[in-house]
């Protein structure tokens, strides 16, 4: 435990810019019989039918091995079906183009696994990497970021290197980089498994709090204890296969559901 708060701050005004924007006429997602396999082997998805309305917060659940993460490289584009239809944005994703691929994936915001920060920048320049991917001005950069890790408690570990850093402070550094471009789809692989239960709970505030601007999340875990105390729907997966369930009764440690989605 690092002795941040449990209840984070509102996110920084300055840096919400046109996060709320994002049109609700159309899923922001929607896999019509998606299959996945890897070469030859076999099926890790088969028929996947579901939609995401922008603006919900739903949880990925399932086994480990489930092929969540799978599932999550489907959402930012990293694989491509096997087969089956999957629009996102209101576009069918097996036919954009190279160029169109690239800049659809700057509108979502990924939080891995493993973190992916470079070793060798500190916490402000990892987190600052889209930004300037983006060609944003110096001083916008700066200030946002400098923001962003204040938020997300790390005010005091802006020019600390990743290796020098707790697991749960170099996963927040992920999700201050995930978001620090204001994503129209924020996915996290297992965002809370490398912390203790204090800090999943801090973590899962945070992005509730970014849901809250008009974000569309997807965390994908296999703590169910964790997804009880959120009143957030749930696509489970299991064999393969994707059902919806239902928020979980009010009372819990969430503030609500954000609803938005349906499966087949």
């Amino acid at each position: 435990m690092d002795g941040t708060a449990l209840y984070p701050a509102r996110a920084p005004v300055s840096w919400l810019g046109s996060l709320t924007a994002e049109r609700k006429h159309l899923p922001l997602i929607r896999f019509e019989d998606v299959a996945l396999r890897y070469d030859a082997g076999p099926e890790i998805l088969r028929q996947v039918s579901f939609h995401l309305e922008p603006g919900s917060f739903h949880f990925l659940a399932g086994s480990s091995g489930a092929g969540k993460s799978s599932l999550l490289k489907l959402m930012y584009l990293a694989q491509r079906p096997s087969s089956g239809r999957a629009r996102l944005f209101g576009r069918d994703v097996t036919t954009l183009t190279r160029r169109e691929t690239a800049l659809m994936r700057r509108r979502i915001g990924v939080v891995f696994q493993d973190f992916r920060l470079l070793d060798h920048l500190t916490a402000l320049e990892n987190v600052a990497l889209p930004l300037k991917i983006g060609g944003q001005r110096e001083d916008k950069v700066q200030q946002h970021v400098a923001e962003l890790l204040a938020w997300v408690g790390l005010a005091d570990q802006i020019h600390a290197y990743p290796p020098t850093l707790s697991g749960g402070q170099q996963q927040r550094i992920a999700i201050a980089r995930a978001v620090v471009a204001r994503p129209s789809l924020l996915l996290a692989d297992e965002p809370t498994g490398n912390v203790d239960d204090r800090i999943a709970v801090r973590l899962l505030y945070l992005f509730e709090e970014l849901n809250k601007l008009g974000t569309t999340i997807v965390i994908a875990t296999h703590n169910e204890s964790l997804v009880s105390q959120f009143s957030h729907p749930v696509l489970f997966l299991s064999g393969g296969e994707v059902r919806m369930r239902a928020a979980p009764a009010a009372g819990g440690a969430g503030t609500g559901s954000a609803g938005g989605g349906s499966a087949a």
